[in-house]
């Protein structure tokens, strides 16, 4: 199967087994992650843009590692040191990195729906790295690759994603993505988080973890965003962590050798414990070094190379 998409934008326009043929393709890129030499020369010559309007250690830096991996020149667009500060709109951003005949871009905004706009002014590909409250197709992919890699298969599965999910964008594109791969997706949280719209994804959804928990294969913490609780939210982080918090005890409850992610980054005590987090069950720092051979995989496949990827 051939990709045939210019951009990644969300994961709405991909079938099953385009997903499967990122997970498919990242697969090869883990492996040259354990070389003692990572780098191949896949994509010389080719250039990439990270344009991070919003706050980013994983997301980047993952895309950015990827990316010189492969071989292409990676720029970090320094938004705090760029013309943006002086009122320079999105499209005029748009004009100047495509006259500069950039193959392919990333980007990261706090508005919905600018990965798109930009998409459309550019003949270089664009990656979603998250766009607001709508999507983050790339973090949902290297979960599903996670997932993929401890169970084989996604039918059958059931997969409990806790918290803040009125907010967030990586809920919303794994809840579409595991639905197309056949998994049970349960969306749970208090009401003020998980308003009754959320249903129009296509999965269920809950304000009783406790009562979800049983048989569950996967279970994945949000991080709860603390500059939501001076709305009102939630009561307090007490009440929240009592119950929705993911504990050793509390996940013990499935009856099975459930997986824990987290999109990171962390807030300890709060949405997950310390232990929990650090026990064999959890595979977040899985999901970081996942997060870069996936990233490899959609770049490759995104802007192409001349040369074997496994040179």
């Amino acid at each position: 199967m051939r990709w045939r998409h210019k951009d990644l934008l969300d994961l709405d326009n991909l079938s099953a087994q385009e997903i499967e043929l990122v997970l498919q393709s990242a697969l090869s890129m883990k492996e040259v992650l354990f070389r003692p030499i990572k780098k191949l020369p896949t994509l010389r010559g080719k250039s990439i843009a990270l344009m991070f309007y919003e706050n980013s250690t994983r997301t980047r830096t993952s895309f950015e590692t990827a990316g010189k991996i492969l071989g292409a020149d990676v720029t970090n667009f320094s938004v705090a040191q760029s013309s943006v500060n002086k009122g320079e709109s999105l499209l005029d951003t748009a004009k100047t990195l495509q006259a500069m005949n950039i193959d392919l871009v990333i980007i990261r905004h706090a508005c919905s729906g600018a990965s798109e706009f930009l998409a459309k002014q550019l003949k270089a590909g664009v990656i979603n790295g998250g766009d607001g409250q709508h999507a983050h197709p790339t973090q949902a992919l290297l979960d599903f690759f996670t997932m993929k890699d401890r169970w084989g298969e996604f039918k059958g599965k059931k997969v409990l994603i806790v918290g803040d999910i009125l907010h967030s964008r990586v809920a919303r594109s794994n809840a579409l993505g595991l639905k197309k791969l056949g998994a049970e997706v349960v969306l749970i949280g208090p009401p003020t988080l998980l308003p009754p719209e959320m249903g129009y994804l296509g999965v269920r959804t809950s304000f009783d973890l406790d009562s979800e928990l049983p048989g569950a294969d996967a279970v994945m913490a949000l991080r709860l965003q603390m500059e939501r609780q001076q709305s009102g939210l939630f009561p307090s982080l007490r009440e929240y962590n009592r119950l929705y918090g993911l504990t050793r005890e509390r996940i013990a409850r499935t009856g099975k050798d459930t997986i824990v992610l987290h999109p990171g980054p962390l807030n300890r005590g709060v949405e997950i414990s310390s232990d929990l987090a650090d026990s064999v069950q959890s595979v977040i720092e899985e999901q970081v070094t996942n997060g870069v051979a996936v990233r490899m995989a959609l770049i490759y496949l995104l802007i192409g190379g001349t040369s074997n990827v496994m040179a």
